[in-house]
């Protein structure tokens, strides 16, 4: 297993670098370096300074050119910094690079959201989830390495060929882990199908709740359903999909689940490593889409999570969106949010702000799930009582002398079998 403990960064000073490319804008760039920056305060490192350039084609040596390399080179010689966070992936030859021309660990964002994911870790399956993600990152960096050794011992082909012996070996036990690790994670997700499906035995409304990363997703469950899942002003603060049976003003229950939040370019071998956590976005009846109100990369950020969402299949799902924060935001900018989202629901898990509103929002989905029906089970029909007991919603439920009187919301698949013995009222 990964060590939870093992950072990439503790309290370091870095310096982050972006590189402005034909078809992007400085102003772009930027953005994408603030939300670097983030990533790079919640693995625990301290940013000082950040570099640009503009570059038809990033340098295959060093990513950025030589007078940017010097520069940057000058700059965290006089600083006395040793650590440089790229926004964009970084080739292993590109790392060696700058370790061998400038003393300096050149890392990418792809590295640092690793880093997060495996502080955040908790449970079997996140564990497992990053420690797969860790080894496929791992396995193409060895040749790199060992060729770099290989140079520095000068050569021979004796040496060569150790050297060769060796990197086979490194990369069959990499390759022998990443087969247990995902032969671990098959079990786990199996477990995770298995209480999808005893979930369903209870045909209760399902409802994902998605989003960008702090967003206010975990917020929303916890003020909900009087949950304590983990909110905390860092990115990935929830890695494991979390279920919750949230009980509504009328009797209705349905089930509500928070999930991993999205984030700009998503390493794709995370997207995958994590896909179990996804799946329950995929297999919810309903989305309910939380944006930060009162974020400048807003629309943004909610781009990024509906495109998400498409890649994994949930792009069909109808989705409630919710704009998260209000409390933070005057009134010119929530009839700009409303009149860009003009069916969203404004709200403030801090305040309790329009949680009525979402509330009956939420009811009016599972509503069109369900169907409200007044029943009459006889005495003898018993198989059929337990059965509504176990997968609708009782409202209300009384023995008479002719049988059982049941008020109810009962799910589709039940529907017809009870239309037999529905009050007409």
């Amino acid at each position: 297993m990964i060590d939870n403990k093992n950072k990439i960064l503790q309290a370091e000073r870095a310096v982050l670098v972006g590189v402005i490319q034909k078809d992007q804008t400085e102003a772009q760039v930027n953005e994408y370096l603030d939300e670097l920056a983030f990533l790079a305060e919640t693995a625990g490192a301290v940013t000082i300074h950040r570099f640009t350039q503009k570059l038809a084609h990033p340098d295959s040596r060093h990513f950025v050119g030589k007078g940017k390399l010097e520069e940057i080179k000058q700059y965290v010689l006089a600083k006395d910094i040793r650590v440089l966070i790229f926004d964009d992936e970084l080739t292993p030859a590109q790392q060696r690079n700058w370790e061998k021309d400038a003393k300096l660990r050149a890392i990418d964002r792809q590295e640092i959201i690793l880093d997060i994911f495996i502080t955040r870790a908790k449970t079997r399956e996140a564990v497992l989830q990053v420690e797969l993600a860790a080894l496929q990152q791992m396995l193409p960096r060895l040749k790199r390495l060992w060729s770099h050794l290989d140079r520095q011992r000068g050569g021979g082909t004796m040496q060569r060929d150790a050297g060769e012996t060796q990197l086979e070996m490194d990369q069959r036990k990499i390759r022998d882990k990443i087969a247990k690790v995902r032969r671990d994670l098959a079990e786990v997700v199996a477990q995770r199908a298995t209480q999808r499906k005893q979930r369903k035995r209870v045909p209760l409304p399902t409802f994902s709740i998605v989003g960008y990363t702090n967003a206010g997703k975990s917020s929303l469950l916890n003020k909900l359903t009087g949950s304590e899942v983990l909110a905390a002003n860092k990115l990935f603060a929830t890695l494991d999909p979390t279920t919750r049976r949230l009980a509504l003003p009328s009797g209705r229950a349905l089930l509500l689940t928070d999930t991993v939040g999205f984030v700009r370019r998503l390493p794709h071998r995370l997207v995958e490593a994590f896909k179990a956590t996804l799946e329950e976005a995929v297999q919810a009846d309903f989305l309910v889409h939380v944006i930060d109100l009162g974020s400048p990369e807003r629309d943004k950020h909610a781009e990024t999570t509906l495109q998400v969402l498409t890649e994994i299949g949930a792009g069909d799902r109808p989705v409630i969106t919710v704009l998260n924060k209000a409390d933070l935001c005057d009134e010119v900018e929530r009839a700009q949010a409303l009149a860009a989202y003009p069916d969203a629901k404004l709200i403030s898990t801090k305040t309790g702000e329009g949680l009525p509103a979402l509330l009956q929002r939420l009811e009016e989905c599972a509503a069109s799930r369900d169907e409200h029906m007044t029943l009459l089970i006889p005495h003898d029909q018993y198989a059929m009582l337990s059965k509504l007991h176990a997968g609708a919603t009782i409202i209300h439920s009384k023995a008479l002398a002719e049988g059982t009187r049941v008020e109810a919301f009962i799910p589709t698949r039940l529907q017809e079998a009870c239309r037999v013995w529905a009050v007409r009222e």
